[in-house]
């Protein structure tokens, strides 16, 4: 049971911030007195910094043909239809032109997203007047149905790459958490599921290790089985949740968030770490120490659930360290950041 639901949540902002943001602070104080009921607020609190920013960046904007009666030339003259305005006594030119404008695709997409949560009934009324503030400025943006855009056809480049993750807030959203209701309204739905939980814990660790030691090279990466000879066919795909290098070490971390952290072993009600999980960083370790250094170690990363007994230690097995820690995400940011630099400390 999470004992303090406004701090969990807040720490959700933080994770997704991390995740699908460029908001990440030297501090948070920032955001201290924000009181975030719901994931919706979250959403709002973040689409409408990430939007602001952009603005003050400038919008992308593309060009669109456009046609008037002018008195003054601009672009081209269409010939036919400013004969037609001369007999009828109009002393105008009929211009054909391209005009920049923010009216485009990617825009379209933000606006849509923004109205969706000003009509959820999740979100709070200041958040809703800082949304409809947005709104205004995208007055000349049309929207977008839903079901019309094709998330996987968007194309970044180095024009438009600061709206990856302002489109990847909107994919959120509009593709996974978005209910209509009969009245016309939106509702969103409940974020903290197990299955999206895990998800963003697991992206959450990678992309602080990211953001914060670089050194180390954080990612997700492939290992390749130690095989005596190429007969490789049929073994499935190793791929770890991070990989951290130090110097002369490497840590194997897997991530695994759970209801129930713990298995039951018998009538009894003992408990022990999930069987699956060890004998998987147990192989990725074991595979990746090709030459059996013992500098290879591994780590089970749980996050904290409301169990009395919770998994921690450390084993050496056949020569190689694995590890398996708990990180309460039910504590100040601070303090679960404390617990990721040791973690990485360790290999420095």
């Amino acid at each position: 049971m999470i004992k303090d639901r406004s701090i969990f949540i807040k720490n959700i902002y933080y994770m997704l911030a991390y995740v699908y943001t460029d908001l990440i602070q030297k501090d948070y104080r920032d955001i201290a007195v924000e009181k975030f009921e719901n994931t919706g607020d979250i959403l709002s609190v973040i689409l409408f910094k990430m939007v602001s920013k952009q603005m003050k960046r400038g919008m992308i904007k593309k060009y669109i043909g456009k046609h008037e009666e002018t008195e003054i030339l601009k672009g081209k003259i269409n010939i036919s239809e400013s004969i037609k305005l001369k007999a009828s006594n109009k002393n105008k030119l009929y211009c054909e032109f391209d005009k920049l404008s923010i009216n485009n695709y990617l825009n379209s997409i933000i606006k849509t997203t923004i109205k969706a949560l000003i009509l959820s009934k999740d979100i709070s009324e200041q958040n809703k007047k800082n949304l409809k503030k947005l709104m205004f400025l995208f007055s000349d943006v049309d929207l977008i149905g839903v079901d019309k855009i094709r998330w996987s056809d968007i194309d970044y480049n180095r024009n438009n790459k600061s709206y990856i993750s302002i489109i990847n807030i909107c994919y959120l959203v509009l593709n996974d958490l978005l209910l209509s209701t009969d009245d016309g309204q939106y509702r969103l739905a409940n974020f903290f599921s197990e299955k999206k939980m895990y998800s963003l814990y697991e992206k959450f660790v990678l992309k602080y290790y990211q953001k914060h030691y670089p050194n180390l090279h954080p990612r997700a990466s492939k290992i390749k089985w130690n095989l005596d000879d190429e007969a490789n066919q049929f073994l499935p795909e190793m791929k770890t949740d991070i990989t951290l290098k130090g110097k002369d070490k490497i840590l194997i971390i897997d991530t695994k968030y759970y209801e129930k952290s713990m298995q039951t072993m018998d009538l009894y009600n003992s408990r022990s770490i999930h069987s699956n999980n060890l004998y998987q960083i147990f192989t990725y370790v074991k595979n990746r120490d090709t030459d059996k250094s013992g500098n290879v170690s591994g780590l089970l990363l749980y996050a904290k659930t409301d169990e009395s007994v919770i998994p921690n230690g450390e084993y050496m097995m056949s020569g190689n360290k694995i590890m398996v820690k708990t990180l309460d995400l039910n504590t100040e940011f601070k303090f679960i950041a404390q617990s990721l630099n040791e973690i990485a400390e360790d290999l420095m």
